[in-house]
């Protein structure tokens, strides 16, 4: 059993591209960490790369396929012990095609992935840490989740979903007088695997397919520009590809006539054991 006297920060599709960059930087201002993903090889790599520079970090390692909503709950239960400052939701994968033609059984993992997982992880945070001071919750959206991009239309709508509800979830945060924070960073293109899987292809050229994209690091450093700030909002601009923080960008009901008159606030529902799955 781990000693609740440290607090991590976990970090889910941190194998490759902006997580591991994410988990490298992250470390640097002596986080400790729970790193995450499916390929635990690129796991213990990455842990190593740390542990070399800050030796006196906890690396913690969990290998998990989070496109399968048990592993979801299983991931979050088996951190139980572990006291959670920060939790980025950064694993997703993409997808180019037009919706006639494309794979459903990937836009199923994709939308298991990208939506569901995120969902369940934020609620579960959400549930546990609303009223602990300095948490926050980052969620990774897409430059795509504020923009409709020819040939990703299923892509941009899943990262959608994840602005909209990162969004929402942090001015019901707010609203409620919680002390988390919830936020959601959109980068444009990155130089990341996510151009080969998007394209269901072993190599992809971003010189050739973009001109102008940002590096992992880079975005790894948006994150933390957002993490320190206090904006809800970080996003890349499609054009000029310049980096901004923001209030919430979508529109947002608040206190109007026509809202239902009986919502529960987030701290208004007790706990009655059926939270979890």
């Amino acid at each position: 059993m781990v000693q609740r006297t440290r607090k991590y920060t976990v970090i889910t599709g941190a194998s490759s591209g902006i997580g591991y960059e994410a988990a490298k930087t992250f470390a640097e201002r002596g986080k400790n960490l729970v790193i995450t993903a499916r390929r635990k090889d690129r796991l213990e790599t990455l842990k190593r790369e740390i542990l070399e520079k800050h030796p006196d970090l906890d690396i913690v390692i969990r290998s998990a396929d989070l496109s399968v909503p048990e592993n979801v709950y299983r991931l979050y239960e088996g951190l139980s012990d572990y006291e959670i400052e920060t939790w980025i939701n950064n694993a997703g994968f993409g997808n180019y095609d037009s919706v006639a033609d494309q794979d459903l059984d990937k836009i199923r993992m994709m939308l298991n992935l990208n939506i569901e997982a995120l969902t369940i992880l934020s609620s579960l945070y959400v549930h546990d840490y609303k009223d602990v001071e300095g948490t926050q919750l980052i969620n990774i959206s897409s430059c795509g989740g504020y923009t409709i991009v020819p040939t990703a239309v299923t892509y941009c709508a899943a990262k959608f979903y994840v602005s909209t509800f990162t969004e929402g979830l942090a001015l019901e945060l707010k609203e409620s007088g919680a002390k988390m924070k919830a936020k959601v960073l959109a980068p444009a293109a990155t130089k990341t695997e996510f151009g080969m899987m998007a394209n269901n292809v072993s190599e992809y050229n971003y010189d050739k397919s973009f001109g102008i994209y940002h590096t992992s690091r880079q975005v790894a450093g948006f994150l933390l520009e957002l993490y320190d700030s206090g904006k809800v909002v970080g996003i890349v601009d499609r054009d000029s590809f310049s980096f901004r923080l923001a209030d919430p960008l979508f529109p947002y009901a608040g206190n109007s006539l026509h809202n239902q008159l009986s919502a529960i606030s987030i701290s208004g529902r007790p706990d009655n054991g059926n939270f979890r799955h």
